[in-house]
């Protein structure tokens, strides 16, 4: 076996992640580790899509991390995920078990990949009030003010990473990143795509379902214990649209239908995240969940040729 393996499993949001994932661990003695910015925070279930029951797989439980690991109305960033991540890793690795990790926030994912240190850095909450009324052409002026070696591959493509970008710069003017040498991983990215149409059906299919599972109630009792609105809608489209249907400002025809249509666009997004991933060097091996069978023997195989000695 080569070091370290770690298995990543991606794909947009109702794809099957999950089951592919706990099926794929149940073969090779793994435990999943969540690469989810929301599944994270307890009590928030049925919006971000938990669905514990899936780790539980012919009697047996696969373990999983970093589910339910914060309270909610807390917030977690990048880098805290990546502290929790090696944290986890470096255990899993110790007992011989295979890290599996699993989800579709890709900026976590790539962020791993491509041991990107800047996330460490604070955020400057007073630098950005003051750059966030700039046009774009203002902020590259801004960022190109600094020297060069401090934004020379700093994403400029969109106002928010500009600002992200000023403030990384602004940082490292003044101050010495100190970064701890990390675990380092071999990884075997796995993605699982659909047609679009295929997408939307299984999108609208499971918000359905999570209606019925009392999603409006969920967000309710979020609500009564003290979360607020406003993290509520930071924390993600389902909890947005509901805290919109509950305050009024949508009746539940039109909350239902817009929810559908910016889960279909946010997944979009992640595809599209995704190919950005593969443009950097990223490798992903592409499986069509509406086109192959047997996906999850055909990644034991894929591991076992990528790991095993033979």
């Amino acid at each position: 076996m080569t070091k370290n393996p770690l298995l990543i499993v991606l794909g947009a949001t109702a794809s099957g992640k999950t089951k592919l994932a706990v099926t794929v661990a149940a073969a090779l003695n793994g435990e999943i580790i969540s690469a989810d910015s929301r599944q994270v925070f307890k009590g928030m279930d049925i919006g971000t899509g938990k669905d514990l029951n899936e780790y539980r797989i012919n009697g047996k439980q696969i373990s999983y991390h970093l589910i339910d690991h914060k309270e909610p109305g807390q917030r977690y960033q990048v880098n805290a995920f990546k502290e929790d991540f090696y944290e986890v890793f470096e255990s899993l690795t110790a007992q011989h078990k295979l890290p599996i990790l699993c989800g579709g926030t890709g900026m976590y994912i790539h962020s791993l990949l491509q041991q990107h240190e800047y996330t460490a850095i604070p955020v400057n909450q007073t630098l950005r009030q003051q750059l966030m009324p700039y046009e774009l052409s203002k902020l590259q002026a801004v960022l190109r003010a600094y020297p060069p070696s401090l934004w020379a591959h700093a994403d400029q493509s969109t106002h928010k990473r500009l600002i992200r970008a000023i403030e990384i710069a602004e940082y490292l003017q003044h101050n010495k990143l100190e970064t701890t040498p990390k675990i380092s991983f071999d990884p075997l990215i796995i993605g699982l795509n659909s047609a679009v149409e295929t997408r939307r059906t299984r999108i609208r299919e499971r918000l359905e379902q999570r209606l019925q599972d009392g999603l409006v109630e969920e967000v309710q009792q979020l609500l009564a214990k003290g979360v607020s609105q406003e993290i509520l809608v930071f924390y993600g489209l389902e909890y947005k649209f509901v805290v919109a249907y509950l305050s009024g400002e949508l009746n539940y025809h039109d909350f239902k239908e817009r929810l559908f249509t910016a889960i279909c666009q946010f997944a979009k997004r992640q595809m599209t995240f995704f190919r950005k991933m593969e443009k950097d060097g990223v490798d992903i091996h592409w499986f069509g969940i509406d086109e192959e069978s047997g996906i999850e023997v055909k990644v034991v195989e894929l591991y076992e040729k990528s790991f095993l000695i033979k």
